[in-house]
């Protein structure tokens, strides 16, 4: 039980990454905020929870939203009394649109959630960290966010920006107590796809040139035991860290 009495949020935990996260955290002791914009998948993912035995609640939330991001921080609290950690999960797929063709409008959209909503939730949480003299924030980056060929312009733009964060967060209040690492997966079966409309074909047919050596897919229990590891204190001395899980897709080039 080595998150035994703590109180962690996981974003986008109706399904893939987050759900797994979630439930992880939940067998290995800890009170679980399972929160999605897909609140009936978040539920469903918290009434299963609590069927084996954990402890979980859902709350439906679209993190480019300030007054939902707040909310869901206020949930844990009120609901469970305090807050430990914070996986910043919930992310979307742009359509592999190079720069020349990228839309505003999907630009925006894609920053609000990928990088915005993951700001804002620190900013949220820290206040709670900060009167504890402790706190873990794992946020969900990509191979992404320190690769060029891996999606469009947008969505690599978002996730190298929520490396930004990491590292600055991570530094910033390393002598508070407070931790912040990413995971950058790589190619994982998850429904992010889901999220992509209008495929650009040119963005598309770049990035064919990575996708054709990668070793394998993930699942996403492997992206959660990186996750748990992060949260626990087995990491300790592990901040401001962006771990890649993608099967060694990345160690090619």
């Amino acid at each position: 039980m080595r998150l035994e009495g703590k109180t962690a949020v996981v974003t986008g935990a109706a399904s893939g990454m987050g759900k797994a996260i979630a439930e992880l955290y939940a067998k290995e002791g800890a009170k679980v905020v399972v929160s999605d914009l897909n609140i009936e998948g978040a539920e469903a993912v918290a009434s299963g929870i609590r069927s084996s035995g954990g402890e979980a609640v859902a709350i439906k939330t679209n993190v480019g939203d300030l007054n939902d991001v707040n909310a869901m921080i206020d949930k844990a609290v009120s609901e469970y009394g305090t807050l430990d950690i914070l996986v910043n999960n919930a992310g979307i797929m742009d359509n592999m649109a190079a720069v020349g063709d990228v839309e505003d409008e999907r630009w925006d959209l894609i920053f609000d959630v990928n990088t915005k909503g993951v700001m804002r939730a620190i900013r949220k949480a820290l206040p709670i960290f900060l009167e504890k003299g402790s706190g873990v924030i794992i946020n969900t980056a990509s191979t992404g966010g320190f690769s060029g060929a891996h999606a469009g312009a947008a969505y690599t733009a978002s996730k190298h920006a929520v490396i930004g964060i990491t590292k600055n967060t991570g530094f910033m209040y390393a002598q508070k107590g407070i931790r912040c690492n990413a995971i950058a997966p790589g190619a994982t079966i998850t429904n992010i796809a889901s999220t992509m409309t209008n495929i650009n074909e040119f963005g598309a047919s770049r990035t064919k040139v990575t996708q054709g050596v990668i070793p394998r897919a993930g699942q996403p229990e492997e992206i959660a035991q990186v996750a748990l590891f992060l949260a626990s204190d087995e990491s300790s001395f592990v901040n401001g860290a962006v771990i890649a899980a993608d099967g060694g897709w990345t160690a090619g080039f």
